[in-house]
């Protein structure tokens, strides 16, 4: 239910977000006023689950390295990995790659120019699409994403869930109030106020130009809306990498399983059901089972590091390991370090090579 739906509420609404976003004298991300359709599907990928102060430097990284969408099909998918590394949510990239080749090879290099076509690029959703369609091409489509989930849930008095199957309140009143002569700057402002003053935990409600009107800060209502129907339930896992030396080489292999971390790589690996000693490991199968009864020296044994995803919380241990005599574990191959600096790895594995 909307609180407030009076049209005089949605003109003020409109027009001092505008009015704010062009009077801020914020720094300008490079992607703001960008036109390029491929740079701008970049940079809203890339900020699909990342803040945009890690997303920058990602993002300059990323188009400087591969400018167009020819240099992405050309390049080998391990080298756009290692752009990625650490960024996290690997899907994206992994989708970035696919929809790179089909542009290539269905659309003759051409970026899709309209919400439909771009819609059907893999990776890509409704918001997505709506923000490349209209930043690029000044279609009227509007954008919803959390800021903007967020500001119309708290200055319209907005109860339904966000994350709920019908949503189709907040997708109504976002296309009334969309600008439609100029979409793209419209869209770039909601997004950018949630960002910046109409914050998740801490609003700047004091400097808020939208506070005389906004039902959340009027009513005291601000730390309760937007509201939620899901809880996230984190599973635990304990990870074990065997960093085992063999004549200056490494056993390593890429993750393929739909799971997490697929497409990089990773150690020797032995997953447990809980936290275990050292001693414990040595003397389990799976540990056994890979040294296959070999002589081998322990060189050093990590602290515990610790890894918070989105469903997930990773714990583990890396523990470094020379053998004189060659093994063969299933799936890992023999890698000089040379070679191990230029594989993706997850963050949880560079978080240890960087210490």
């Amino acid at each position: 239910m909307i609180r407030q739906d009076s049209s005089r509420n949605k003109l003020f609404f409109t027009a001092e977000l505008l009015k704010w976003n062009k009077l801020r004298n914020s720094r300008v991300m490079p992607w703001k006023n960008e036109k390029d359709p491929y740079k701008i599907w970049i940079s809203e990928i890339i900020l699909q689950q990342t803040r945009v102060e890690q997303g920058l430097e990602y993002y300059k990284r990323f188009v400087k390295e591969y400018p167009s969408v020819q240099d992405i099909a050309d390049a080998r998918e391990s080298n756009v990995f290692k752009i990625w590394e650490g960024l996290g949510y690997y899907s994206r990239c992994k989708n970035i790659i696919a929809s790179a080749k089909y542009i290539v090879n269905e659309l003759k290099g051409n970026f899709p120019e309209n919400f439909e076509s771009i819609l059907q690029l893999k990776g890509v959703g409704n918001y997505t699409a709506s923000a490349i369609a209209s930043f690029a091409y000044n279609h009227p489509h509007a954008v919803l994403d959390g800021n903007v989930f967020r500001v119309l849930s708290r200055f319209f008095g907005i109860r339904t869930a966000i994350d709920g199957k019908d949503k189709s309140i907040y997708s109504s009143l976002a296309h009334d109030l969309l600008d439609k002569k100029n979409p793209g700057i419209y869209n770039q402002a909601i997004m950018d106020f949630g960002a910046t003053i109409c914050k998740p935990k801490i609003p700047l409600c004091s400097i808020c130009p939208l506070q005389q009107k906004c039902f959340a800060f009027l009513n005291g209502m601000v730390n309760m809306l937007p509201q939620k129907e899901k809880t996230i339930t984190r599973k635990s896992r304990w990870l074990y990498y065997l960093l085992i030396e063999y004549r200056n080489k490494f056993y390593v292999r890429k993750r393929l399983a739909k799971d997490i971390w697929q497409n990089l790589n990773e150690f020797v690996l032995i997953e447990t059901e809980k936290l275990v000693s050292i001693a414990a490991l040595q003397s389990s199968e799976p540990f056994s089972q890979i040294l296959n009864s070999e002589d081998f020296t322990i060189i050093s044994v990590s602290r515990i590091y610790k890894q918070q995803l989105t469903h997930q919380i990773i714990t583990g241990q890396f523990i470094r390991i020379k053998i004189k005599n060659r093994i063969s574990p299933d799936g890992y191959q023999l890698i000089s370090l040379k070679e191990i600096d230029l594989l993706p790895f997850p963050k949880f594995i560079t978080a240890y090579l960087k210490d």
